[in-house]
């Protein structure tokens, strides 16, 4: 099953120094479901996140969502509630090593959309970056023009 989706994305970053940032996406995508009842989200990144040229996928299967970026940004970041993960994440400027402190995760995706919740903390090179928090609400429809 691969269906045409309205993807709405909601994230808020907290960094120590500095005043809390919030990002606002409404785009298309797919929403597809696999045999084994993974679901994948994939949908194209713009002007506005910074990474145009990207294509997001979103990977969820129970307790685990792994989050792939290919094109002008690569990264994979793996969440796991009460888990931390360390990934690479490559930027045109470089390479940074990243950690991945999921401290909760909460998914109600189904075939019908849904919403997908991630509150975590970032590290570079070890150290505290930020805390985010990222929600997801996918709806099936038609696709929007890009």
């Amino acid at each position: 099953m691969t269906d045409n989706v309205i993807i709405s994305i909601k994230g808020k970053q907290l960094y120590a120094e500095s005043s809390p940032e919030e990002m606002e996406l409404v785009t298309s995508g797919t929403l597809k479901r696999d045999s084994g009842g993974r679901y994948t989200i994939s949908y194209q990144e713009s002007e506005l996140t910074g990474m145009e040229g990207t294509t997001t996928r979103l990977l969820i299967e129970d307790g685990r969502v792994t989050l792939l970026r290919e094109g002008s940004t690569n990264s994979q970041m793996v969440f796991e509630e009460g888990q931390r993960h360390l990934s690479m994440y490559e930027t045109p400027y470089g390479a940074l090593s990243i950690g991945i402190n999921t401290r909760r995760m909460r998914s109600t995706l189904g075939e019908a959309g849904g919403d997908l919740e991630i509150d975590y903390a970032i590290e570079i090179d070890n150290l505290l970056a930020g805390q985010n928090l990222f929600r997801m609400n996918v709806k099936k429809g038609p696709a929007l023009r890009q």
